[in-house]
């Protein structure tokens, strides 16, 4: 990084204490919005500046292939090449396509990539008729089963079963789905963790092999590793210690899918000389958004204190309001953003909610209003045809540029391909392809003096390389699953009610803690504003809901939302938050 100072500019002083312990057992206590990224990027940064650490010597473990390329990206902008950043999955699996030939003498086996098709064929030799739902499930369940390290003969004991599959029969599908795998020569998702743990621990010369590449560890959303991945983390640290890991206990969302939090939250006792670093200053959110998050998980296990790094609050106090129906919340939402809009992009506007089943709804409300949105979990944005076209054609023009302007030959090379200065209506396939390629003109447009076309060329395959995505000009709608991670200045969470946050099946107390989590998870993606609602009665008036039961417990920190527009439908305002107490000042909120 010569000329560029040090990595640890910047920083505050917790940020800093934790990028400028290089060595030993460290753990991070990072709080939503602590810049808990540019700590693990910077700490990397300063340790190869310093020659603390070698970029190949180094591997920095993440969950979603998305975040690996952002630590990429980021390392790349440091000036640091040569780090591996890669999830749990692909490293192993990289360790296992290597050693596998030296170890056995042939190919690794190839990977199972349908599990449901594999168990459909499963269940036919088994004579067993189960829908796709079920076999969904029952493939949920082999992966809990191993990534919580349970032989087949301890997940029967533990007497579960699937939709109409009782627990013999489930146990007999499990047991034919791995021989089938067997005779195929495949391997599963989970396989890939377990093979290579096994090798690990089988062949002392690929341990040895391994701990001399990689001396330096750092695992993100360390409150998220499942005992398999934490075993194998073991095994790639072997006796060492130089490892740094990060996480926040109250943002635990996975527990389902065998994520435990106990791993982070006991770090200091299982190292106790490991350096800990609370980062509870909050980048992101305005301080009325943070004290419902703080009130949300006061005395919980872990629940670190945020405080806005910006000072007292500035927003308007988030709200919660009630209404009548499920369709009256969707119109009624639909026209707050639409309000939200006059004043705001699309971009910085999202709509959360617990599950994928509440889309549809609102998307169809905001496209009644000429709103267009861009629903989480569809095609990553790289993977559009849209945007591999766009990149092709502007890497042919890269070849004989028209000395034209480097901005007008990108907008040359779109409006090739079709993209007009006008988006079509809200909604479909015609919107998503022009939102796609704006989103590249517009990164043209601010990209920094002296870019090539050449080089903007470039950049464009480095981003599809990392999987950095661009963000589309359009309202986003996410499950609160997938908006972890994410933030935007203005957040609306449906649904805030019994039986659907917490969800009905949450019937335990730790069911109901992850259900909490998850709305802490949606509450701290809001940056400036946030507002809740929930409906007395479902589309189709089946009984009367009561308001989520989170309420009570953050009631004091929200305004009373008063419906409007087209949402009222005889909502009362002054009820609005049934089941919270009335608001604890006379503090008026600002628009």
């Amino acid at each position: 990084m010569s000329g560029a100072g040090s990595p640890l500019d910047g920083l505050d002083e917790h940020q800093r204490q934790a990028a400028a312990t290089l060595r030993g057992p460290v753990v991070v206590l990072a709080g939503a919005g602590a810049g808990k990224t540019r700590v693990i990027t910077h700490r990397i940064a300063h340790g190869v500046d310093t020659g603390a650490y070698s970029p190949q010597r180094v591997m920095a473990v993440t969950f979603t292939t998305k975040a690996a390329g952002e630590l990429r990206g980021r390392l790349r902008a440091l000036g640091i090449e040569g780090v591996s950043a890669k999830t749990f999955h692909a490293a192993a699996l990289a360790q296992l396509n290597y050693f596998w030939p030296q170890v056995a003498g042939d190919e690794a086996p190839r990977i199972v990539d349908n599990k449901v098709k594999l168990l459909a064929h499963a269940a036919d030799a088994l004579r067993l008729r189960p829908d796709r739902a079920t076999l969904r499930d029952v493939a949920a369940q082999i992966e809990w089963r191993k990534v919580t390290m349970r032989t087949i003969e301890q997940y029967e004991r533990l007497g579960r079963t699937v939709g109409s599959l009782k627990t013999d029969a489930l146990v007999e599908l499990m047991r034919r789905y791995e021989a089938l795998k067997d005779e195929r020569r495949q391997l599963d998702f989970e396989d890939v963790l377990l093979a290579c743990a096994g090798m690990l621990e089988a062949e002392p010369r690929v341990a040895v092999a391994v701990r001399e590449q990689y001396r330096h560890f750092t695992v993100d959303e360390f409150q998220d590793v499942s005992p398999l991945q934490n075993r194998l983390l073991e095994l790639w640290l072997g006796d060492r210690r130089d490892l740094c890991v990060v996480g926040d206990a109250s943002q635990t969302i996975y527990s389902f899918t065998g994520a435990e939090s106990r791993f982070l939250l006991e770090f200091p006792t299982r190292y106790p000389d490991a350096t800990v670093v609370r980062l509870e200053r909050n980048y992101r959110s305005d301080g009325a958004v943070l004290e419902v998050a703080n009130a949300l998980m006061r005395g919980r296990p872990g629940a670190l204190t945020l405080v806005a790094a910006a000072g007292e609050a500035s927003s308007p106090r988030p709200e919660v309001v009630a209404y009548p129906d499920d369709r009256a919340e969707v119109e009624g939402v639909a026209d707050a953003i639409a309000r939200r809009m006059q004043s705001a992009r699309a971009d910085e506007i999202a709509v959360l909610y617990r599950s994928h089943a509440q889309s549809a709804a609102i998307q169809q409300a905001l496209s009644a209003r000429g709103i267009a949105t861009s629903v989480l979990g569809g095609t990553r944005f790289f993977d559009m045809p849209e945007v591999r076209q766009a990149v092709l054609a502007i890497r042919a023009a890269a070849v004989a540029p028209h000395g034209a302007g480097f901005v007008d030959e990108v907008r040359t090379a779109l409006r090739g391909l079709g993209h007009q200065d006008d988006p079509p209506a809200a909604g479909g396939a015609l919107r998503d392809a022009w939102e796609a390629r704006a989103a590249i003109l517009r990164l043209a447009e601010e990209a920094p003096a002296g870019t090539t076309l050449r080089s903007f060329a470039d950049d464009l395959m480095a981003r599809a390389k990392d999987q950095h995505e661009l963000a589309m000009r359009t309202v986003t709608l996410s499950t609160l699953h997938a908006a972890k991670g994410l933030e935007w200045p203005h957040v609306h969470i449906l649904g805030f009610s019994e039986g659907l946050l917490p969800i009905s099946y949450a019937s335990s107390l730790e069911g109901v803690d992850e259900e909490r989590r998850l709305a802490y998870v949606g509450i701290t993606r809001a940056a400036r504003t946030l507002s809740i609602s929930w409906a007395r009665q479902s589309e189709a008036g089946r009984g009367e809901r009561a308001p989520s039961r989170f309420l009570a417990e953050i009631g004091p920190h929200l305004a009373q939302g008063r419906p409007s527009g087209t949402g009222t439908r005889g909502a009362d305002g002054a009820s609005a938050t049934r089941g919270a107490p009335p608001r604890s000042s006379a503090r008026t909120p600002t628009r």
